[in-house]
């Protein structure tokens, strides 16, 4: 499929997840066959004000790309600023726009799925966006802000105007955060509605969802979240299964220590011997779940603080 100018080699994406998807993470997935990553979302504000932390996040790997680097603000002007920004870094092949995160303090400025709520200014967040860069400018937004204002469907057509060269539509409301059923049919409508890609997003766990979703839907691609943390394996059975129509066996023991390891040492070479061993805490119990003894497992990588603590618990599995 193409998104814009640029061919993506398989429909399979990583949605972007703050706090999981950083530089490691997105190398792990993409190794696995991941056709599309998503970097975790990057404030507008954080780039004009060249914060030190926003800009580690625009570091990017050339065996990572393809990559869509997600931003959010509240402005034209602030967001077609940062967009001209990551541009000139040359450090994505796509830029996003967020219209979908629920979280409060996002919210609570006007960003993210708050901009469900006003369709004339994400026009024109979205217009001035595609107007500042030359590479592809998609959007990820949701059903809507609650079920009394379920408008995905005008907004994908607003995007379409405006110039997107796709969008990916979560199921949700902002309202559901993410309980509940992912609603899929309602990005069968967007489908229709629209003559670009739609990507579709939210609950897809297993082959069965995966081909399940396609069918319901005829979106041109599908975007995997919480069903990828822990698991980047995900990403090779999905593409198999889309190739072969066979199901992949599960990762050995000895794949998941290989991941974990390799994983962590990406997070101590950018992070550091401090931040990275804290920060592999969360990916390593992801890592474990459903093993026998992953609760005990589970509360000994909490506890790690060095690779040599990790090197210790997984010699248990």
């Amino acid at each position: 499929m193409f998104i814009g100018n640029l061919k993506i080699e398989n429909p399979v994406f990583l949605a972007p997840m703050a706090g999981v998807t950083d530089i490691a993470y997105r190398i792990v997935a993409r190794r696995m066959g991941c056709g599309l990553v998503y970097a975790e979302m990057v404030s507008d504000k954080g780039i004009h004000f060249r914060n030190e932390h926003t800009l580690r996040m625009l570091e990017t790997e050339k065996n990572e790309r393809p990559l869509v680097m997600q931003l959010f603000g509240e402005t034209p002007e602030s967001l077609s600023e940062a967009a001209k920004y990551v541009e000139s870094l040359g450090c994505a092949d796509i830029i996003d726009i967020n219209m979908g995160c629920p979280a409060p303090k996002i919210v609570k400025n006007h960003e993210g799925s708050a901009l469900m709520l006003d369709p004339k200014r994400a026009f024109a967040i979205m217009s001035a966006v595609k107007k500042a860069v030359n590479i592809p400018v998609t959007v990820k937004m949701r059903k809507g802000w609650d079920n009394e204002h379920i408008n995905v469907v005008e907004m994908a057509k607003l995007a379409q105007e405006a110039g997107m060269d796709a969008i990916a539509v979560h199921g949700r409301t902002r309202e559901q955060f993410y309980s509940g059923r992912a609603d899929w049919d309602i990005i069968a409508v967007v489908k229709q509605a629209v003559n670009i890609p739609v990507i579709g997003n939210g609950d897809v766990r297993t082959c069965n969802d995966l081909q399940k979703i396609f069918d319901q839907t005829n979106c041109d691609a599908v975007m995997i979240g919480r069903a990828a943390q822990g698991n980047p394996w995900i990403f090779r059975e999905f593409v198999h299964f889309l190739r072969t129509g066979e199901k992949m066996a599960e990762p050995t023991m000895q794949e998941r220590k290989e991941i974990i390891l390799e994983h962590l040492d990406m997070l101590l070479e950018k992070k550091g011997s401090y931040i990275g061993p804290r920060e592999m805490r969360k990916h390593a119990t992801w890592y474990t779940r459903g093993i026998t003894g992953g609760a005990e497992l589970r509360r000994l990588f909490n506890l790690a603080e060095k690779r040599d603590d990790f090197v210790e618990i997984l010699s248990q599995m």
